[in-house]
Parts: structure tokens; sequence; C-alpha cells
């Protein structure tokens, strides 16, 4: 995994317990692009995501730019998945 020091800080982010609330929805989607991933637009405020083979749907907070812990839980879970590790 070849990320750069923003993206990598956002990884232990989302993998921190307890879960942040701060988290800019903005680094997650960096994120996902310097993994590599494809990212598509869905309906209204949805991004379809495809990481090494596992898809995942998630919807950008607005109006709100930070992301809820539960919307944190499900990116780990989707990375986890893709077999992303810190």
């Amino acid at each position: 995994m070849n990320v750069n020091t923003k993206n990598r800080k956002t990884l232990e982010n989302i993998y921190k317990l307890p879960v942040p609330n701060n988290i800019l929805w903005s680094d997650i989607e960096n994120l996902f692009i310097s993994l590599g991933a494809e990212i598509s637009e869905g309906a209204g405020a949805r991004i379809r995501v495809k990481l090494n083979g596992v898809r995942a749907v998630f919807h950008r907070p607005h109006p709100e730019r930070v992301t809820d812990k539960g919307a944190v839980n499900s990116v780990k879970r989707f990375l986890e998945n893709a077999g992303v590790e810190i």
C-alpha cells in the first residue's frame, strides 16, 4: 500500500478506537482513490466504491462535511473486507 502521509493519517483515524466523529468525508474519498478504488456517482448523495473486488455504497454527509461514527464504522468494515490494513 503506497499512500501519502495525509491518507495514512485518515486510515489510522478510521481504525482508531473509540471511533472518531471528526473525519472529513473528502479525506475518506481521497483515501479510497489513493488505494486504487473505483468511485462512481449514484443517485443523490450516494457514491459506489469498488476496491479489490469488494463493492459498497456510501452516502456523502450533507450539509456537514464530517463523517459520523456509524459511517466511519461502515467504511472500516468495507476496508477490512477489501483487505486493507494499517
